[in-house]
């Protein structure tokens, strides 16, 4: 078991957990607010994750008492941001899938490493650039990608 490989460690840093229902089109999804991000996007929405340190730790006990809470009745888990703790962010996502959980990274980076990749069932990449907007644009940098297929899939968000 997943688990056994980092059970009652301290990974990485949360701001909040929120259940989402907009950033994975057709999902209700545990999204997981990483702190610590390195990217420092000009105009960023979520700024506040840029300062590293802050927030709850998540643990390998917390991170699963949240996954069965929600057990039943969310169908992914999403963390925005924490690719830059790979192997704790691999960890988590073989667990989430394990539990029979669908999986999505948003990223600000424009690629990820393959092996998180991997473990994703869908991932959205690319920096915010505020004249270009976010996924709801037609115009943004931003992709979101259906990792197995790697099909484009923007159009769901535009109205």
């Amino acid at each position: 078991m997943y688990l056994k490989l980092f059970e009652n460690v301290v990974i990485m840093n949360y701001s909040n957990v929120q259940i989402v229902l907009q950033e994975v089109p057709g999902q209700i999804s545990i999204c997981f607010n990483i702190t610590g991000c390195p990217l420092k996007c000009k105009g960023c929405h979520s700024s506040h994750l840029g300062k590293k340190g802050s927030g709850e730790k998540l643990t390998s006990e917390s991170y699963m008492k949240i996954l069965n809470q929600y057990k039943g009745f969310a169908g992914c888990v999403l963390f925005m941001g924490g690719e830059w703790h790979k192997n704790e962010l691999i960890q988590f996502l073989k667990t989430a899938k394990y539990m029979g959980y669908l999986t999505c990274l948003y990223t600000g980076m424009k690629e990820v490493d393959a092996e998180i990749t991997t473990e994703l069932t869908w991932l959205k990449t690319g920096p915010w650039i505020s004249e270009l907007g976010g996924l709801e644009s037609k115009n943004t940098n931003q992709k979101f990608i259906e990792v197995k297929t790697k099909k484009l899939l923007n159009h769901l968000f535009i109205k």
